[in-house]
């Protein structure tokens, strides 16, 4: 993707003139060759050239080099995917430096930096180093940072405030999350329900249906974010513990999270074993572990969103998503990312002894 473009810009003024390139090299003083060089891309004019050939061809200069320091949001996305698979198959400083090249060219893409900015948390788990952890987070907390104070687009501003907020905390700075975050909490608004009466009073009526299912379907995936946070803020009382796990099964079974979206469903298990653990009750534990492990070894992969019987109207708008339907990191970086988080899990290294846990480490380094 080159961001400057004038080489098929020469060739399509000069055919839309009907001059050779001998007439336009004897035009501005050149040799056949320079313009030839030109108009393949193996050479550009000097600076002083542009102005002339601009006017040449009465166009502007930007116009003449065409140049886009903006990438579509079809080429982020491809990128990002590159980028995530070459992560899980190439040295991390390798592919990070590559990384660091595309922001460079791209440093006013703005929907591109907080994409770059994601891809770099999303991968903190391949970096050995601590320290490199710490100075990766800062890059991409700059990223996130320069979108929130030179984008115009709120909805970007946003998500990147969001991502600068995650990075303290990812970074083991609670602080720095408090600061941007805290009394920020605003009365949800939610636009869906008023696009599907404006919707239903001009006779759309599928548009209507569409809208509120993306607004129940998001809702219900951002309720099973705040399911793991609230099991485990609520580990210390076992009474409230087992109802808030009992009302979050039964809403992930009402909806058949299980197949409609894994990826959130597994965070409530492997919480909740965690949750189980610190009350002592390794017997449930190794229960929500079990059932953790037969989700992430089923047949859910390739991971991607996308909706069922019920939500049969989501796929134009999970196609208008920054990464489209995909998730955020390669296939193989999130098995072996699922089972970490129990092999290497120190609060799980007392089970280490018991046959169940042994079944369960084996089943998930299988399905690396």
């Amino acid at each position: 993707m080159k961001e400057i473009n004038i080489a098929k810009v020469l060739v399509s003024k000069r055919k839309e003139k009907g001059i050779t390139q001998d007439e336009l090299a004897n035009y501005i003083g050149v040799s056949k060759a320079s313009v030839s060089k030109w108009e393949t891309g193996q050479s550009y004019p000097d600076v002083t050239f542009l102005p002339m050939l601009a006017s040449y061809f009465n166009i502007s200069i930007d116009d003449l080099i065409d140049y886009k320091p903006q990438m579509t949001k079809e080429d982020i996305h491809k990128l990002y995917r590159k980028l995530s698979s070459d992560f899980t198959t190439q040295p991390f400083d390798s592919v990070l430096e590559d990384c660091r090249k595309e922001i460079k060219k791209y440093y006013s893409c703005f929907p591109l930096l907080v994409q770059m900015g994601l891809l770099m948390i999303n991968h903190l788990e391949l970096i050995k180093d601590p320290q490199m952890v710490s100075s990766v987070i800062g890059e991409a907390k700059a990223l996130f940072v320069r979108v929130k104070e030179e984008s115009d687009d709120m909805a970007l501003i946003k998500k990147a405030l969001f991502m600068e907020a995650y990075s303290g905390l990812v970074a083991g700075d609670p602080n720095s999350t408090l600061e941007l975050l805290e009394g920020a909490v605003e009365d949800a608004l939610p636009p869906e329900t008023l696009l599907a009466s404006a919707y239903q009073m001009t006779g759309r009526i599928k548009d209507a249906k569409a809208i509120l299912q993306v607004g129940i379907y998001q809702n219900i995936v951002v309720l099973f974010n705040f399911f793991p946070a609230y099991l485990m803020a609520c580990s210390d009382d076992a009474p409230k513990f087992e109802e808030v796990l009992r009302r979050a099964t039964d809403i992930a079974e009402a909806f058949d999270m299980k197949h409609l979206h894994p990826g959130v469903l597994v965070g409530l298990f492997i919480t909740a074993a965690q949750g189980y653990m610190m009350q002592n009750n390794q017997e449930k534990a190794l229960d929500m572990l079990g059932q953790y492990t037969d989700i992430v070894t089923s047949n859910i992969y390739p991971l991607n969103l996308h909706g069922d019987a019920f939500f049969d109207l989501l796929e134009p708008w999970l196609d208008k998503l920054d990464l489209g339907n995909d998730l955020p990191r390669d296939e193989k970086t999130i098995k072996k990312s699922m089972a970490d988080v129990i092999i290497q899990n120190p609060i799980f290294s007392v089970l280490s002894e018991e046959k169940g846990f042994q079944s369960i480490t084996k089943k998930l380094q299988k399905n690396i």
